[in-house]
């Protein structure tokens, strides 16, 4: 068993979790697990560590410990409404940080997004910025990035007392759907937002 194999199931265990039930959390099946904790798979692609770190309630740091991280990105990347989430474009492009930011909500695991030229998104116009930590699971009443069939979107959720959720834009009438059937699918949760002011 490799180092990192062997780190996920030991964080598996200590989380209390099956192989079926991590692979719920990561979006993978319970093989992918048991080939990630012997070593069959040694390739895990940078979404899906973020998915496991997630899932594992851990940081990538205690998953990776002395295994090579995937490269950092630094910067700030663009939201484009018709393309994936920046992240996992191989064209992103950066945008330089300027100033100091107040990184208090921001961990490593967090990118900083804005909106591309000519690109709006409810909750965030242009020239606003956002730190985004990738997770594809609902975690509590937040702002999250989405991706419907055909574009990026920001959404207000809320879990109503049922267990649905209720879905919001910023100008959008309120749905609710259940969570297993949600229109959409889960990319990051805002972790914090910072408004351009004008002048």
């Amino acid at each position: 068993m490799d180092a990192l194999g062997s780190r996920i199931k030991a964080l598996r265990l200590k989380a209390n979790l099956s192989k079926a039930a991590l692979a719920r959390r990561v979006g993978v099946s319970d093989v992918t697990i048991s080939y990630w904790e012997s070593g069959t798979i040694r390739q895990i692609g940078h979404e899906r560590l973020l998915a496991l770190a997630d899932a594992l309630d851990c940081t990538l740091g205690d998953l990776l410990e002395d295994t090579p991280a995937p490269p950092a990105v630094t910067g700030i990347l663009q939201l484009i409404a018709r393309e994936p989430v920046p992240w996992e474009r191989r064209d992103t492009s950066l945008v330089s940080l300027l100033g100091d930011l107040p990184l208090a909500r921001v961990d490593k695991n967090c990118y900083l997004v804005t909106p591309g030229p000519g690109e709006r998104f409810d909750f965030l116009d242009s020239g606003d910025l956002a730190a985004v930590r990738p997770v594809n699971a609902f975690q509590e009443d937040d702002l999250y990035l989405v991706t419907y069939p055909d574009r990026l979107a920001i959404r207000r959720l809320e879990r109503l007392p049922d267990g649905d959720l209720q879905i919001g834009g910023e100008h959008d009438a309120l749905e609710t759907a259940p969570l297993d059937a949600l229109p959409f699918r889960l990319r990051g949760r805002i972790q914090a937002r910072w408004q351009l002011l004008g002048t």
